[in-house]
């Protein structure tokens, strides 16, 4: 199984639950050519969601919960793409956290911490819906953001494009999802255009 808003651009994926998170970001319209938006429809973003959660089962090994969609969750569940977008480039553009006053808050979701036999504390998503989903993505980036993953789950510089990828460079300076076909065309355009200038 593999996540399926990620396979459209042959991505691989961010580290265990962090892939919800990039496969959330995936299923908007994006990349050359472009794919459809699979939250679209209730049918489409339910048969996302579907095999989305089983993946995060898979990668995180903890239980899928069932999680229903409707038409106004869905709405919600779209804003929330939209705001995890908006919240990731902010992050990749920012170099420090350092002197940055907080930011408002965007979304929220409900979540409990929980004691194991194992006497690990979990952080338990909690809701139903599109608020477990929520809850579900938001766990998984602040466990990234503990793990220092969530700093590389990026997306792409070409403004056409928007796919999201998570970098796997050494130094974590990735700002095209696939060189190829973002970053080629991107610096093609910037040698032209100062090519254009030296000779007018």
């Amino acid at each position: 199984m593999t996540w399926p808003a990620n396979a459209r651009y042959h991505l691989d994926p961010a580290p265990d639950g962090l892939g919800l998170a990039q496969d959330l970001l995936n299923t908007v319209a994006a990349g050359t050519p472009r794919k459809p938006d699979l939250l679209a429809s209730l049918e489409d973003a339910q048969a996302w969601a579907n095999e989305a959660i089983a993946q995060w089962s898979q990668a995180t090994g903890q239980p899928a919960p069932q999680v229903e969609l409707d038409a106004d969750g869905l709405e919600e569940l779209r804003a929330f793409r939209d705001a995890l977008h908006e919240a990731t480039a902010t992050a990749q553009g920012a170099t420090s956290g350092a002197g940055v006053a907080a930011a408002p808050v965007v979304h929220s979701a409900t979540a409990a911490l929980q004691l194991g036999e194992d006497g690990l504390v979990r952080l338990e998503p909690r809701g139903t819906g599109w608020r477990r989903l929520v809850s579900l993505i938001l766990a998984a980036i602040l466990e990234g953001q503990q793990a220092d993953t969530r700093r590389r789950l990026k997306t792409c510089r070409n403004p056409r494009c928007r796919v999201a990828f998570y970098d796997r460079s050494r130094n974590n300076s990735g700002v095209w999802h696939d060189v190829k076909t973002c970053g080629n065309a991107a610096n093609l355009r910037a040698y032209r255009a100062r090519q254009r200038v030296r000779n007018p």
